[in-house]
């Protein structure tokens, strides 16, 4: 699917069936003044290592109190964090804990299991109907995602099922930005080649194919030089490849090929709306093991090959920190506009908006009737 996009032009011709979308849908993704700040799709909640160290989490997320524990067998629970006997808190604060894998309320002890359901209380049967508000939950290699759905209806589409190569790749390093944004305005810079150039400082950025959307998957792949002082006096010109995967707008997974050294990267950027005004944008990246370097890296070559990838990783995730603060900048200052007045250069921008448009849903009434 691609666009050419007129000069001082807000929308343009494209195919509808290459947009998928409804001319109402269009319409809102075009003229509504502002943006809904919990679009429906899936997004992240924690790491499971993180969910595992502290037992039981508590957090703010889509404008919920959630509580996210594991039980003895691995099943991750993530649940509104309301006790259904008498509305206790179920957070660590309030003193909700985790024993023998379920959850126990502070208040008068009702134990839950990872599907929600209550299945012991100290002082009688455990009843029936006692059951938590539970978000159905995906795993991909130890990153934990909680569908949100409009309406509380249930997942429409899924995040990729294929497993990753682990092997020779090295762990995670992750860092979680707080900010207040939107995860269509962050999710719009995959799209936006301009701003890698102006604010970034990439140059010859180009894209080797045109954006594709397939239902809820949107593919942007788009090549870059760029000029890296390390440790202010060694100059280092990093050829890179970038190819964007985004499912909704909570999930942005890319696979990176840097092509000077010979490093093959992965990166996602998981952008989660907190209370309606803040996200977490939290980054997630690896590094695959680097044996035989085309180019020397900054002391690379001193390195046992087992200790280069871990190494490389924490200076690209610095790096990657670096570029999303230059953006935070801008972010949390800038207005959604619904009518950009665009340029040639700013790309793929409307039929982005496009593919956004089917993560606002209208609501349905008590009949399940769109208002």
């Amino acid at each position: 699917m691609h666009m050419e996009v007129q000069p001082d032009s807000g929308v343009a011709g494209v195919d509808d069936r290459e947009r998928g979308t409804t001319a109402t849908q269009r319409r809102q993704a075009i003229l509504a003044p502002g943006l809904s700040p919990f679009p429906e799709g899936w997004y992240f909640v924690a790491s499971r290592q993180a969910v595992q160290r502290a037992g039981l989490i508590q957090k703010s997320w889509m404008g919920e109190n959630i509580v996210v524990w594991s039980d003895a067998d691995g099943r991750i629970c993530v649940a509104e964090a309301i006790c259904p006997h008498l509305g206790a808190d179920l957070g660590p604060d309030a003193g909700g804990r985790v024993c023998d894998g379920r959850l126990v309320c502070p208040f008068h002890g009702y134990e839950f299991d990872a599907t929600g359901q209550c299945v012991a209380t100290p002082f009688a049967p455990a009843p029936r109907t006692a059951k938590l508000r539970v978000f159905e939950t995906h795993d991909i290699h130890g990153l934990i995602f909680a569908w949100w759905g409009v309406d509380g209806r249930p997942p429409q589409w899924t995040l990729p099922t294929e497993p990753l190569e682990q092997d020779g790749w090295c762990n995670y390093e992750i860092e979680t930005l707080r900010f207040p944004g939107h995860p269509q305005e962050t999710t719009e810079n995959s799209v936006d080649l301009a701003h890698l150039r102006y604010v970034h400082g990439y140059d010859n950025v180009d894209r080797p194919e045109r954006m594709s959307v397939e239902g809820h998957r949107l593919l942007s792949n788009f090549n870059f030089r760029r000029v890296r002082t390390i440790a202010r006096f060694a100059k280092l010109t990093f050829s890179v490849s970038a190819k964007t995967h985004i499912y909704g707008l909570g999930y942005s997974f890319v696979d990176i090929r840097e092509h000077s050294i010979g490093m093959n990267m992965r990166l996602w950027v998981l952008a989660t709306p907190v209370d309606g005004k803040l996200i977490d944008l939290t980054l997630v990246s690896q590094v695959r093991e680097i044996r035989k370097p085309r180019r020397l890296f900054v002391g690379l070559g001193f390195l046992p090959p087992p200790l280069r990838a871990p190494l490389i990783n924490k200076f690209m995730a610095l790096q990657q920190k670096e570029d999303v603060l230059q953006d935070v900048v801008i972010w949390g200052r800038k207005q959604y506009t619904s009518r950009p007045r665009l340029c040639r250069s700013d790309g793929e921008i409307m039929p982005f908006r496009y593919y956004c448009a089917q993560f606002y849903p209208e609501p349905c009434d008590s009949n399940g009737a769109a208002t």
